[in-house]
């Protein structure tokens, strides 16, 4: 049996997600496997690393699938790429181990999100960045930053459907840079609960508006209370950045 890593870019905008559910076919999952089914000849099922939510964007999300067919990585490649929609693009394809699995095998996440901080509008970045007009304090977001560095128990940024069992991860860096109007923010993980990454940089904005202290924030996570954690940012300027093994 041969494995095939792919590494995955899209726009997530006009899907619900990476995670193919039930019939639900507007999946960038779902549109993957319907192209690779397609060439295989048979149904083929693809393991993500990480299931993003409807409107989030990948630079480079990883995921595999298992073939009976001794294809070359090329012709795999190539195929994707001409038979996916042009918002979903392939930008690598190996042959690994028939042990490797995409989710279970990787070590650190890292997370971009994009803040356009300007008053108007900026007409090319409206899709791709999250809109936020009052002037952001970034001393204090990283102030805010800091406190979320190491292991914790993230119940608090935690969805209420979240099915993990355990809510501890580990943060290794929170990285905030402004360049003309644009402000990115980088969370670096061994992992992220659903819709974690969005909450923390919820909260970061809410300190660099002025409504949380930046020094509540291990308040805030020990209070396990999803309530505290202000609201959560726009699924358009996330983006899933890289994924290390």
């Amino acid at each position: 049996m041969n494995n095939y890593k792919l590494t995955i870019q899209y726009d997530g905008g006009r899907y619900k997600g990476w995670q193919r559910l039930g019939d639900e076919k507007n999946t960038i999952q779902g549109k993957i496997e319907n192209v690779l089914s397609a060439m295989e000849g048979n149904s083929v099922e693809i393991v993500g690393c990480s299931r993003t939510d409807a409107g989030v964007h990948a630079l480079a999300q990883v995921a595999n699938f298992k073939s009976q067919r001794d294809l070359s990585e090329q012709e795999i490649k190539d195929y994707l790429n001409h038979q996916l929609p042009q918002d979903i693009s392939v930008l690598d394809v190996v042959h690994v181990p028939e042990r490797f699995h995409a989710r279970y095998n990787a070590k650190e996440k890292t997370y971009l999100y994009k803040i356009w901080n300007e008053p108007q509008s900026h007409p090319f970045l409206r899709k791709y960045s999250m809109h936020v007009e009052q002037k952001l304090d970034l001393t204090s977001m990283k102030q805010a930053g800091a406190f979320f560095i190491g292991e914790h128990d993230f119940t608090a940024y935690a969805n209420a459907k979240s099915k993990k069992k355990s809510a501890v991860r580990t943060i290794s860096a929170v990285k905030i840079e402004e360049l003309d109007g644009l402000i990115e923010i980088r969370l670096n993980g061994d992992g992220f609960l659903y819709n974690m990454a969005r909450k923390i940089v919820g909260t970061l904005i809410e300190v660099g508006l002025g409504s949380i202290d930046a020094t509540t924030i291990p308040q805030i996570l020990a209070s396990k209370e999803r309530i505290q954690t202000g609201r959560m940012a726009e699924a358009c300027g996330l983006y899933l950045g890289k994924i290390s093994y």
